[in-house]
């Protein structure tokens, strides 16, 4: 697991949380859930283009070292 792969993932579930506490304080009727929805959404979609990346950057490394394999 390379450390994007583990970023995206920790920002994933850190995001999930803010947006489910957010849930819970607007059914207790707190005017601060609109910071905390916001801030999961954020923090979601920033995970999820980190995992996306940490994919990309595995296909292009096998990519480059399979055209290495090829010059030798």
């Amino acid at each position: 697991m390379n450390k994007y792969l583990f970023r995206g993932i920790l920002l994933l579930l850190t995001g999930i949380a803010a947006v489910y506490g957010g849930n819970i304080l607007m059914e207790s009727e707190n005017s601060t859930y609109k910071i905390s929805m916001v801030i999961g959404v954020i923090l979601f979609g920033m995970g999820f283009l980190l995992i996306i990346y940490s994919f990309f950057r595995k296909i292009d490394r096998k990519t480059i070292l399979d055209r290495r394999r090829e010059k030798q």
